[in-house]
């Protein structure tokens, strides 16, 4: 067959036509986060869920809060700048104020436990409250650790009591503050990024992050003493903007949330992993660790709740159903 110019015009036509459909079908996520970049977080979200979703995702994810400052990244996916981030609990609470029922201290009694109920359907009722107020899609909750009290001073802190006037480092918001006042402490708002810093200025006395945190952001090189208090058993939320969700085929959803469910075991495991292994690391360091009175904290904080406008939002019912479960 003899190809006349308009034949190889409408060929090429329809090639771009074709290349363009299938650059087109490539689904892009932008992704931000404040840990940085080399922090096992930053490294198990690019294994188990950026490498995982395949070609037919352009998976982007920006840490250190180089792209947006922490405690902003839900109105920028709200306002459709930004798709995907590991948000916390606290984030939600001016939207949502039922959502600081999963900020109270002590309400897990340990990690199992809250596995235990993130995988029950004890919280499926205020999950769909949120993502009908926020447009924001849950896809998992990825363990990042216990919280301790850790700070730098000459003398252990027993009860809420030995807490007052210490400058407990918190992130911003107003959810975030109250668990530090409940706790006993002055809270301080500094960004993560910043607390080293921080702590190294004496512009804080304190830090609450976890062991993993701790080690990957050096704050354990100024550190004094941990007390174990397990006061919050913290899990992030995995989530995506709903219009980027709903933009998606049904089996790019399914790729996504497969995904999201392996980024959560792999970093529950290196999390519980190193909470293992670490406790003895900073001890030969010289870091004084020690269990405080945990039943008084916990006493003193349910009351500091109780008696706040906090607990007026909670779900009827909703504290005791979680406690139940597993027992």
């Amino acid at each position: 067959m003899r190809l006349t110019l308009k034949t190889l015009l409408t060929c090429g036509t329809a090639a771009a036509t074709l290349s363009a459909s299938a650059a087109s079908a490539t689904v892009e996520l932008i992704y931000s986060d404040t840990v940085s970049d080399t922090d096992i977080r930053s490294q198990l979200l690019q294994t188990e869920f950026g490498d995982c979703l395949g070609d037919e995702f352009n998976f982007q994810a920006y840490h250190g809060a180089t792209l947006f400052a922490q405690g902003t990244e839900l109105t920028a996916m709200q306002r459709g700048n930004l798709d995907m981030a590991n948000l916390a609990i606290f984030d939600f609470y001016n939207q949502v104020p039922a959502t600081s029922v999963l900020g109270l201290p002590f309400l897990f009694r340990d990690y199992e436990h809250m596995r235990a109920v993130y995988n029950s359907d004890v919280l499926d009722d205020l999950w769909a409250q949120v993502e009908d107020a926020t447009n924001i899609k849950f896809l998992s909750f990825p363990y990042i650790g216990a919280r301790h009290l850790s700070y730098i001073g000459d003398h252990r802190y027993m009860t809420p009591e030995d807490l007052a006037g210490v400058r407990l480092r918190m992130p911003g918001g107003e959810g975030w503050q109250f668990v530090g006042q409940a706790m006993g402490a002055s809270p301080v708002p500094v960004a993560f990024t910043e607390v080293y810093t921080a702590l190294q200025t004496h512009a804080i006395d304190a830090q609450d992050n976890g062991f993993p945190a701790t080690r990957s952001m050096h704050f354990d090189e100024l550190l004094t003493h941990i007390a174990l208090t397990n006061h919050l058993i913290a899990a992030n939320e995995f989530t995506i903007s709903m219009s980027k969700w709903n933009a998606m085929t049904g089996e790019q959803q399914e790729r996504v949330q497969m995904c999201a469910n392996q980024f959560e075991a792999a970093l529950d495991q290196i999390t519980l992993d190193q909470e293992a292994t670490l406790q003895a690391e900073f001890e030969a360091q010289g870091i004084d660790v020690y269990v405080p009175d945990n039943a008084a904290f916990q006493a003193h904080v349910t009351e500091v709740y109780m008696n706040s406008p906090y607990s007026a939002d909670w779900p009827d019912g909703l504290v005791d159903a979680i406690g139940a479960v597993g027992q």
